[in-house]
């Protein structure tokens, strides 16, 4: 089994570096398969040898092999962090049981929520092309793929979590979005009444944190707007690995 979770960590990898095409292209509205990819700055195409996610990077150096441009460290990052939530998602969700369509919609799930996030900080937008698809992907999954939420539970928890953050989108509109009120009714699909719940708990309380160390810190004014949708993601996240372990434990607490 290490095995296979390994398998599916290094996937992640490969699929962290697609992303990044994901990333960069989607908002502005570019397609995401040609042409192939090149350097942004020189526009030269890039070999073989020089999309090994991670590798490629440190081979180089973090540079163009033709311009001698920097290329961002962010692209190796997005490439590990996918790599570690797949390898995290495939070992605890066998670990529990769950269906493997199940666990292969999991990584789906977090394929799109780190897309969504990097976009979000970079342009304070939650396409439409990317949360749509993600909302129709929780309900199908829900009706179609033993485990939880069923499929009734994923369109209640859907319409609720959504209507009840479109609410205040509607009377709050600088602090939440569209996309978000969008984003959040994807994560009801997916995560169920209580899945829904805590992240958007985490997700929150997660956001306030930060808010709060930006205002303290000064890199923030109290007007200016902060990204919510990758602090909903990791939240998300959150309840979708360990979301039954942290209500386990919160009740024996209780209790």
């Amino acid at each position: 089994m290490l095995g296979i979770n390994l398998m599916i960590g290094v996937l992640g990898v490969i699929i962290g570096s697609f992303l990044n095409v994901v990333i960069y292209r989607v908002p502005k509205e570019e397609s995401i398969v040609s042409p192939g990819s090149h350097c942004p700055k020189c526009g030269q195409a890039l070999r073989a040898w020089e999309l090994i996610p991670i590798i490629s990077y440190l081979i180089q150096r973090g540079r163009c092999r033709s311009c001698r441009a920097k290329v961002s460290w962010r692209y190796p990052m997005v490439e590990l962090l996918t790599g570690c939530f797949f390898y995290l998602a495939g070992t605890l969700g066998f670990l529990m049981g769950l269906h493997p369509a199940r666990v292969l919609l999991n990584l789906v799930f977090i394929s799109f929520l780190i897309a969504l996030s990097f976009i979000d900080l970079d342009t304070y937008r939650l396409p439409d092309v990317l949360t749509i698809p993600l909302w129709g992907l929780g309900l199908l999954g829900a009706f179609l793929i033993p485990g939880s939420p069923s499929g009734w539970e994923s369109i209640l928890s859907s319409l609720g979590a959504g209507g009840f953050f479109g609410l205040i989108a509607k009377f709050y509109p600088q602090g939440l979005g569209l996309g978000d009120v969008k984003l959040v009714a994807a994560l009801g699909a997916f995560l169920g009444f209580h899945g829904i719940f805590l992240a958007v708990f985490s997700g929150s309380l997660l956001g306030a944190i930060v808010g709060l160390v930006f205002l303290g810190t000064g890199q923030k004014g109290f007007r200016q707007q902060i990204p919510f949708g990758p602090y909903l993601s990791l939240g998300a996240v959150l309840a979708l690995l360990w979301g039954t372990r942290i209500f386990d434990w919160y009740w024996a607490w209780v209790k």
